[in-house]
């Protein structure tokens, strides 16, 4: 039994702010931006719009993509850093927008590696026969946790939400993953606050050390690469598509350079939404699917880094010809 993806849905808010657009109150330039990331303009959510809101519409999108109807979906997986609330779930809030009956449904917090854990989560659930049409969505709202004054970090993170459904299938799909973690570096990218008597006690905003951050992703995204192609016996020169998690253009291609991966098999859409964290990968995903750009049979890797340090990859065939 294998898992394979059918479907993919995104959805970015109508807000859009450009390097520009920061001039205005944050102390920074559009070439300063552009150099550093990659990153021309991002979407922020309207004031009455929520993580699960944009998570529902790339949800809608997916679903119908793969042609299922919303009661066929049996686990609904939201990979997010910032739910609506405390509790419940926003995978239990998409569930209850979506009408969706019944299912198991819970959020995976794994911040920028979301997605990648929550897709091999969903991977695990179909192969053990504990749920055949699976919807994971990665949904953020950063700009609820941005730190204005802070330039080198308020810059980069943007809102969206992208979908996909992983359905059972007797052809190949997924055909490895690995997924890791390093609790002992979490301060170096974190929101370190918390709720306490009603109050929150620290910090509500986004704290990075970019440094460190930019040095490790580079690290363990060409560790992981290598790792699930050296399992699968495959090598880069097999690899039709790498899709990263989009934190910034110079992480990205500096990747590519150390796994010698051609610069045109780099799915990059970093510069017109920035850093999504865990909507990142299926975001980029669906743009690929919607251009054309990828083919039934095609190789691909995703691969993730976040907060944590979380970090992990996914190696995927890919199930049909997106144009159809």
């Amino acid at each position: 039994m294998y898992s394979r993806i059918i479907g993919t849905g995104s959805y970015l808010p109508k807000k859009t702010v450009t390097n520009k657009d920061l001039e205005k109150f944050v102390d920074t330039n559009d070439e300063w931006i552009v150099s550093r990331s990659g990153i021309k303009q991002r979407h922020f959510a309207a004031d009455d719009e929520l993580t699960s809101d944009l998570a529902e519409k790339a949800a809608k999108e997916a679903i119908k993509q793969a042609g299922l109807n919303n009661d066929e979906i049996d686990l609904i997986i939201v990979a997010t850093t910032t739910p609506d609330m405390v509790f419940p779930s926003t995978a239990c809030i998409v569930q209850s927008k979506l009408n969706i009956p019944s299912c198991p449904a819970f959020d995976v917090q794994a911040v920028c590696s979301g997605f990648v854990y929550a897709l091999n989560i969903g991977d695990l659930f179909i192969k053990s026969g504990q749920a055949k049409n699976v919807l994971i969505v990665g949904a953020e709202t950063y700009s609820n946790i941005l730190n204005w004054n802070d330039r080198t970090t308020c810059v980069l993170f943007g809102d969206g939400a992208g979908a996909v459904i992983l359905s059972s299938s007797q052809k190949p799909g997924i055909l490895k993953t690995s997924v890791h973690a390093d609790g002992a570096l979490h301060q170096h990218l974190c929101v370190p606050g918390w709720v306490k008597g009603g109050e929150v006690v620290g910090s509500p905003m986004v704290q990075m050390d970019g440094g460190i951050v930019f040095k490790f992703a580079v690290k363990v995204f060409e560790e992981t690469a290598l790792e699930l192609l050296s399992a699968t016996e495959k090598t880069i020169e097999d690899l039709d598509w790498f899709i990263p998690h989009q934190a910034n253009i110079r992480i990205m291609e500096s990747t590519a350079k150390k796994l010698k991966l051609p610069l045109e098999k780099l799915v990059s859409t970093v510069h017109h939404h920035g850093n999504t964290s865990a909507a990142s990968i299926p975001l980029a995903l669906d743009e690929a699917v919607k251009d054309g750009r990828i083919k039934e049979g095609e190789l691909m890797l995703f691969a993730g880094v976040g907060g944590g340090f979380t970090w992990g990859a996914i190696y995927i065939k890919w199930a049909y010809d997106s144009k159809k």
